[in-house]
């Protein structure tokens, strides 16, 4: 499979959507992506988002209430972003097999070839205890509930093993892939990476759902 097929149709970063529209709050967004990636969260001032961002360093505090909301709102965006392909995406796809792989398929394909946001959202953000609280936020557990119910739509169905926690499974899976890509960020991210990884992850997680009499619930064979 392609890489082109696994990855979401999405908007460019370096903000088209930002020049059509003048959404001072998205040209925000990409600049502190890039300048947090460069020179760290905590040696950034505002001034310098503000500066990459085209705008006065007071119009960041009309949009973002300090440096921290900025960043927490970096990983709220991506999870927005995949709550919408999942909205978009989980209806066309039959089986909970099959849409728990479009999942990973998504949420890895979202950040190919976007190093910069990667690294923010799997690694900066680890770097403060009261920024990680934020994971509890309302948008994150619906991203992680969503998740849990295709897992429940399968052990309902027969299709996955019932004797674990969708939410445990949710969380599980999750971690998989915030880890692959933490550590594809860290490294050489090599074009192609994250996509070669969805469909290998998706294998992994899928055998470990399988219903216990053996079967493989791929959804593609073994």
């Amino acid at each position: 499979m392609s890489e082109s097929s696994l990855s979401p149709r999405r908007p460019r970063r370096s903000s088209p959507r930002a020049a059509r529209t003048g959404d001072k709050r998205v040209r925000i967004l990409d600049a502190a992506v890039r300048v947090f990636a460069k020179k760290g969260f905590h040696a950034t001032r505002v001034s310098e988002v503000a500066k990459a961002a085209g705008v006065a360093d007071g119009t960041i505090y009309l949009y973002f209430k300090s440096k921290d909301e900025l960043l927490v709102s970096l990983f709220e965006d991506r999870v927005e972003r995949l709550l919408a392909f999942l909205h978009s995406e989980l209806p066309r796809v039959t089986g909970a097999a099959e849409k728990l792989r479009r999942i990973i398929e998504l949420q890895l394909g979202l950040l190919e070839g976007e190093r910069d946001l990667a690294e923010v959202v799997t690694v900066i953000l680890r770097q403060s205890t009261k920024l990680m609280k934020e994971y509890a936020a309302p948008k994150f557990t619906a991203y992680l509930d969503a998740i849990a119910r295709v897992v429940a739509e399968g052990q309902a169905s027969g299709e996955l093993r019932g004797d674990l926690s969708p939410h445990l499974a949710a969380r599980a899976i999750f971690g998989a892939l915030d880890g692959i890509t933490m550590t594809w960020a860290l490294g050489k991210a090599d074009r192609g990476g994250l996509v070669r990884a969805a469909g290998q992850l998706a294998e992994l997680v899928l055998r470990g759902l399988a219903p216990l009499d053996g079967a493989v619930a791929t959804g593609r064979g073994a």
